[in-house]
């Protein structure tokens, strides 16, 4: 029989969510909060016997690396730019829609952004409107495709496909690809989708050009607001659609896209240090460490974002790390012995060693 922990395990484990798939973007987009987990004492947790402290020890595993959406500066102010990009989405069907493009570095928690983003319009969406569209399909506010390296027009097309779990994704043409991808939008009323991992597309070489055309007559033929995410997106001519010098400026991506930078944490100024006190403080009051100290990360900003460089993703894993280093270690708290002994990213380790 199953001990509380275990039983909490069982309901509240890793959520294994495919959202390039409707099923699993809709489990993503609907899934609750978990359940709270006890916070024990040392005695406590020294009254458990083995079973229970493992169980115990994997459950807090698992609620300190999924901490709340953190409601960082980035994310508000990305969100501010994508609501005035989604005012189009109140237009017509025969009129064109804006896009948002959000471009930054890598591990700045760019998808991150974009998924809670349109999370929150699918359950608004849902909430509103209801489950089913008038003509008895299935309502699908959002649709999340991930590309590949090397993405094709074609692959494109089956991607997204394969979100709508459309049989033809693989068995089509082309030309009727692209057709059935537009019927599946319309019909699911579906008005927000977000293309992941664009800079897999090289915009300089015919193919990268075709899928950028292609992006653009999809954008024409689709009511809904693209969201496209990616990696220095500027960089790779994404906005200038490959084109160079005088042919850049009648590139309709420039005029339809709306850039939305993420930029790391800083340190040197004021309102930078709070900001990053304030992003370790909440994820201080989520960890469930038995030796827990208020100020614990505060105390380390400056070795942690040293260890960081201020970037999102590397931090939840610095965060993820040391609290299981201190669970596995006894010390139950992240002090500087702790930090000192972790295996960091490799991105991390390189900017720390270049310090």
């Amino acid at each position: 029989m199953k001990n509380q922990f275990g039983q909490w395990l069982e309901s509240n484990n890793v959520r294994r969510f495919n959202m390039a798939t409707k099923d699993g973007w809709n489990a993503f987009a609907q899934s609750a909060p978990r359940q709270p987990l006890p916070s024990l004492s040392a005695l406590e947790l020294g009254n458990l016997d083995e079973s229970e402290r493992e169980d115990y020890n994997d459950a807090r595993a698992v609620w300190n690396a999924n901490p709340p959406a953190m409601k960082t500066a980035q994310l508000i102010r990305a969100f501010s730019v994508l609501d005035q990009v989604m005012a189009s989405n109140y237009r017509d069907g025969d009129r064109l829609r804006g896009s948002a493009v959000i471009d930054a570095a890598p591990a700045l928690g760019k998808t991150t952004i974009a998924t809670r983003y349109a999370r929150e319009f699918h359950r608004k969406t849902l909430r509103r409107s209801g489950v089913t569209t008038e003509e008895g399909n299935q309502r699908i506010p959002v649709a999340f495709v991930p590309l590949e390296s090397a993405v094709t027009l074609k692959g494109l097309n089956e991607k997204i496909l394969s979100f709508y779990g459309h049989p033809a994704a693989t068995r089509a043409t082309s030309t009727r690809l692209a057709s059935l991808a537009i019927d599946c939008v319309r019909s699911c009323q579906t008005q927000l989708i977000i293309i992941d991992d664009l800079h897999f597309v090289d915009f300089k070489h015919r193919r990268g050009r075709e899928v950028s055309n292609h992006l653009k007559g999809l954008a024409n033929e689709m009511p809904a607001t693209f969201i496209y995410v990616g990696v220095q997106l500027r960089d790779k001519m994404f906005f200038d659609e490959g084109l160079y010098g005088e042919d850049a400026s009648f590139a309709q991506t420039s005029r339809r896209a709306t850039r939305v930078p993420v930029e790391p944490f800083t340190l040197t100024t004021t309102p930078g240090l709070r900001a990053w006190c304030d992003l370790l403080e909440r994820f201080e009051e989520h960890l469930l460490l038995l030796n827990k100290e208020q100020g614990m990360l505060v105390r380390n900003a400056r070795e942690i974002f040293r260890k960081t460089q201020g970037n999102f993703g590397s931090l939840t894993n610095l965060i993820d790390r040391a609290s299981q280093l201190a669970i596995r270690s006894g010390k139950e708290t992240i002090d500087t012995e702790i930090l000192e002994a972790l295996a960091m990213d490799n991105a991390a380790e390189t900017s720390v060693s270049a310090l």
